[in-house]
């Protein structure tokens, strides 16, 4: 590509997984579409309260270096508000940041709080940066917390879920507002962590749920985007399409419309929904919503070849590793344990946080001791290696019983009985077995 190409305007929301393996394709492909080096910056606002945000942004930078083989450059926009506590934001460094934003191409937020977010960027020239951005040419990644400012309103996610205060909206930046998307976006729209709990709806669930959209005007309604899932909206072509390992939602109350990976929807459907009595939950017939050629390429393999959890990596090289001994196959056994070294490595950048990653060193563990456990006797069938010389035994054994010299054929079967073989004279032939 060169400098002159024009920069598409390319909106990307993502539910979860923006750095783990799931979205590495789509990160790949929004970045061919821009010019040579591409010009990408992470916001680091979303999680600059947190102790650890510098190892948080450097862990971004890792994976989009070696797994997207770009250089992202840090905004270093943790803070541009001074708190109450007397911590002073630093003007020099914030119009630093903001003018990386500004001259950007490829701008990419993600984990964090939305209430941090949107307190941090009020009255400054963020939002309208990136609505400049969108407008002109550029693209920009926002997922999970930072997916969650996108709308009209956001969910205080931490309030609510964490410290019980009553549900409530919060003003949202309202980016999509600006190109006639009156929509409030949830990301983690599918989680499961609650187990017997419901955690949907990016930890709200159905009851509190149901009580945010009482709020709703008549023309607003929630884009939903289910973990390891990205909406593309491509405002060149005005449609937008999903991508990664699930589905996107369209709900207004009662109404649901839900879209599958490699679904496209017209933008004019997320300006005015068509909401129907067929338009009902877990509706996948949406009207609007067709495979075509993807808009951003197609050039690595299909997100469906990548496992959606480090969990369903785990269970994958494990069931790989244990057919491997089973059929006696050393060098398949092997390739399983570096294939989960490989997965948790890659694995190591995602920001969603569970127990998998315990649970993986721990099936590591016990693959390395397993191969240490059959590298006594190897791996290789022991039929294999007797077999030519039970084969000469019998042989002579066969001669002798010829000659009658059933002595000597006796002290040949209990030769190699003492060796752990047990020959068997039946109606077919001489048989013979391993005994443990």
């Amino acid at each position: 590509m060169t400098s002159s190409q024009k920069v598409p305007r390319i909106l990307t929301i993502m539910g979860s997984g923006e750095t783990a393996p799931t979205m590495v394709s789509t990160h790949r492909r929004l970045t061919s579409l821009l010019p040579s080096p591409v010009s990408a910056v992470v916001l680091d606002t979303p999680y600059g309260f947190q102790e650890n945000a510098p190892e948080l942004a450097k862990r971004a930078v890792d994976y989009f270096a070696t797994s997207v083989n770009v250089e992202l450059r840090i905004a270093g926009l943790a803070r541009m508000q001074s708190s109450d506590t007397g911590e002073d934001a630093n003007a020099v460094a914030i119009e630093k940041g903001l003018r990386m934003i500004d001259d950007a191409n490829y701008v990419f937020a993600g984990p964090g709080s939305p209430t941090y977010s949107l307190r941090q960027w009020s009255n400054t020239p963020l939002r309208s940066m990136l609505i400049r951005k969108l407008t002109n040419g550029g693209l920009v990644t926002f997922a999970s917390a930072a997916a969650l400012t996108l709308g009209r309103r956001t969910i205080p996610v931490y309030e609510i879920y964490k410290a019980g205060v009553d549900p409530y909206w919060l003003e949202g930046l309202d980016v999509l507002g600006e190109f006639g998307i009156r929509a409030t976006v949830i990301p983690h729209f599918d989680n499961a962590e609650g187990g017997h709990h419901d955690t949907r709806f990016c930890y709200l669930g159905e009851r509190r749920l149901q009580i945010l959209e009482r709020h709703f005007d008549d023309d607003e309604f929630i884009i939903g985007i289910d973990e390891h899932t990205g909406l593309v909206i491509d405002f060149d072509r005005d449609i937008a399409e999903v991508v990664g390992n699930s589905t996107v939602t369209l709900r207004k109350q009662t109404h649901q419309k839900t879209f599958s990976k490699g679904d496209t929807i017209a933008l004019e459907e997320l300006r005015s929904p068509s909401w129907t009595k067929s338009a009902t939950s877990n509706s996948t017939s949406a009207g609007t919503s067709s495979k075509v050629n993807p808009t951003i390429g197609s050039e690595t393999p299909p997100s469906d070849s990548v496992p959606t959890s480090l969990g369903e990596a785990i269970d994958a090289h494990r069931a790989a590793f244990d057919a491997a001994v089973d059929r006696m196959d050393a060098d398949a056994a092997v390739g399983a344990v570096l294939a989960l070294e490989s997965a948790i490595r890659e694995w190591s950048a995602d920001t969603l946080q569970s127990p998998d990653r315990d649970r993986a060193v721990a099936t590591l563990r016990l693959m390395i001791s397993k191969l240490g456990e059959v590298a006594t006797g190897g791996l290789r069938d022991p039929r294999l290696v007797a077999e030519p010389f039970v084969s000469g035994f019998l042989a002579v054994r066969a001669v002798v019983r010829a000659e009658k010299r059933f002595d000597l054929s006796d002290l040949v079967r209990d030769q190699l009985l003492a060796a752990g073989i047990e020959v068997r004279d039946t109606k077919d032939g001489v048989e013979w077995v391993l005994r443990s």
